[in-house]
């Protein structure tokens, strides 16, 4: 089995979609001879042709309102974004009409795009590179938002993705791309979209994050439980919108308390809906409120400041350790 960075694992799952299936493409910034900023889309329009991987002009806004006409009409586009902060430019088609195409025409017609890009601090990008904007994009109701953290699950859901009649905003944190390697099937398999995927087991407490923060999870985890002497479970939502109410629930149930992780700003974040859907169907379980360990609610700052910023292992153990206290 290839051992594959998440770079290799995406690349391998786009040349094996426009392979498989006629009606794909790949349009966005730089995505073809030049294969992307990080090379995901490198030797697909040699092997494949400038009528399926083309470069656009640099408007995010003209890039997705072709992509979605294109998709109305039948094909199955998939939209790099060069970093994903620069989908604001965007927004209007995504929010008026992709999100909304299959409602407002009763059914007649769907929006089978993929709108993927990279996102995420750690690797002291400039100024509107590296913002975590997922919770915009989860209040569309119409759009599925997922968040790969690691090789395998990205090539899986990103081939789910592109089967999905709707479209999927496919967030790929950049200091994931090529930090390490994985275990990969060649061969093409999916993942489904809103499931998410308990990594670890635990009796003592609940960690629920995703995408890079599963990696700062995991020391976190290995610390604690090394000199605390507790239990802690993992869960990695993978999709952010659906979330997965039933493995939520389930973890939540059966540890009673809970600390939830993500690196986007605190209001209006993946953590306050899953702290809401908590409260609704977990509250007797609850043996402690629930912590939430997030960047503050700032502008992603400099390079140099991004340090303020992250969430560590350590504010998360200092979480951890305040939920379990007696």
């Amino acid at each position: 089995m290839p051992n594959w960075t998440m770079v290799q694992a995406i690349n391998q799952a786009l040349g094996q979609e426009l392979a498989r299936d006629p009606r794909v493409l790949i349009l966005g910034e730089d995505v073809g001879k030049n294969g992307g900023v990080f090379r995901l889309t490198e030797g697909l329009q040699a092997e494949f042709g400038e009528r399926r991987v083309f470069d656009t002009p640099l408007a995010e806004s003209g890039i997705i309102g072709t992509a979605i006409g294109m998709a109305i009409y039948g094909l199955r586009p998939i939209a790099e974004m060069q970093f994903s902060s620069f989908s604001f430019t965007a927004f209007n088609q995504i929010g008026s009409q992709a999100s909304r195409m299959r409602y407002r025409s009763g059914g007649v017609f769907t929006v089978p795009l993929v709108i993927r890009g990279p996102f995420g601090g750690g690797v002291r990008t400039p100024e509107f590179h590296s913002d975590n904007f997922e919770g915009l994009f989860m209040h569309l109701q119409g759009i599925k938002v997922v968040i790969p953290s690691n090789p395998y699950d990205a090539k899986g859901l990103l081939h789910a993705a592109v089967e999905d009649p709707d479209p999927v905003f496919f967030l790929e944190h950049m200091k994931l791309y090529r930090s390490f390697r994985q275990e990969v099937p060649a061969e093409r398999y999916t993942i489904p979209i809103g499931q998410a995927k308990l990594l670890k087991t635990g009796n003592d407490l609940s960690l629920i994050t995703y995408g890079a923060m599963v990696k700062v999870a995991e020391q976190a985890i290995a610390e604690i439980e090394q000199t605390d002497g507790v239990s802690i479970e993992l869960l990695d939502l993978r999709t952010v919108a659906p979330l997965d109410e039933t493995a939520i629930e389930a973890t939540v149930n059966k540890t009673g308390r809970v600390v939830i992780l993500h690196e986007a700003v605190r209001t209006g974040g993946v953590g306050a809906e899953v702290s809401a859907l908590i409260s609704e169907r977990c509250l007797y379980s609850l043996l402690k409120p629930i912590e939430r360990v997030t960047s503050p609610d700032t502008p992603f700052p400099t390079p140099a400041m991004e340090d303020l910023l992250m969430p560590t292992p350590i504010r998360v153990i200092n979480a951890i350790r305040r939920v379990l206290a007696p």
